[in-house]
């Protein structure tokens, strides 16, 4: 019987134990493994014995089906991990990936917002308390939110996932866990908050009595960004936040959540910030990654 389901499973287990990936990161590589199994089956190969013709023959199919370039870019990277793994287990005696190259990519420009544009997101004008006054809540929440996001160069799983025990308002810090659960510290701007300390003192508790399920409430406590509901704000949550604001602000809806961590590390180059500096902000392990904004940075 072919054991690739549960050798699969086990590389997956590996790279969350060895290298601490995150939660994300682990079900797109279970995804990728799942559809390359499926194309080994239907070509009549087995991971233990399968060469590179083989597996050559598998990522054009996946190609043929419609799989997106960088897709394909993170396939066969998943690829050559598993198969590195199967010969470091000694579950087959080489690795027939060591001399399969990765798809190149035309690596793209990130989209950045201007700083008149930020300007029009981040300041709206706010509601008044009055009958509705979750309008204006939401509204503080908002600002809260999109001001660390932009402030801090945040990633939207570190913008909600931010918890109470991580602000330092004291030193204008907040501490943030990455990519692998990687912490880093980053500074966090006057504007960014007054805006939190607005939307903690006005907002949360308000939306948080609003939880009705007292499971929710207690899993909410921790949290700084709540829904309206007075749970915990997730990635979707977020997405709605930022496409309602630039609609209001009059400002396309293309941006999306991770253009505001762009613009972040734009604008910091172009005010006079290294690159080093801003790799360390933005969290990235390899400077190659942030170099890409020098060329946004006109």
């Amino acid at each position: 019987m072919d054991q690739s389901p549960s050798l699969q499973q086990r590389f997956i287990e590996a790279c969350r134990f060895d290298r601490g990936l995150a939660a994300n990161t682990l079900e797109a590589y279970a995804r990728d493994l799942r559809r390359y199994n499926e194309i080994l089956q239907q070509l009549g190969h087995n991971p233990r014995t399968v060469d590179l013709a083989g597996i050559g023959e598998c990522i054009t199919l996946a190609a043929e089906q419609g799989l997106a370039a960088r897709s394909l870019a993170r396939a066969v990277s998943v690829i050559r991990g598993f198969h590195a793994w199967l010969a470091a287990e000694g579950i087959r005696e080489d690795d027939p990936t060591r001399l399969l190259e990765a798809p190149r990519l035309d690596r793209s420009l990130p989209r950045t917002l201007s700083v008149a544009e930020l300007e029009r997101l981040l300041d709206p004008p706010l509601p008044e308390t009055d009958r509705r006054p979750l309008r204006r809540w939401l509204a503080l929440r908002d600002r809260a939110a999109l001001e660390c996001a932009y402030g801090a160069g945040l990633r939207v799983s570190e913008l909600v996932g931010l918890e109470f025990q991580n602000l330092k308002p004291d030193e204008g810090l907040i501490r943030v866990f990455g990519k692998g659960a990687r912490e880093r510290i980053v500074p966090l701007g006057a504007p960014g908050w007054k805006a939190l300390e607005e939307y903690i003192a006005e907002a949360r508790p308000a939306l948080l009595g609003r939880a009705r399920d007292p499971r929710r409430r207690r899993e909410a406590a921790g949290r700084v960004l709540l829904n309206h509901l007075g749970g915990g704000l997730n990635r979707m949550g977020f997405w709605r936040i930022l496409r309602r604001n630039l609609e209001a602000a009059g400002l396309s809806t293309e941006y999306h959540p991770h253009s505001l961590r762009h613009s972040f590390a734009t604008h910091l180059l172009e005010g006079g910030a290294s690159l080093r500096a801003v790799q360390e902000m933005l969290g990235h392990s390899d400077i190659t990654t942030t170099r890409i904004y020098t060329h946004v940075d006109r």
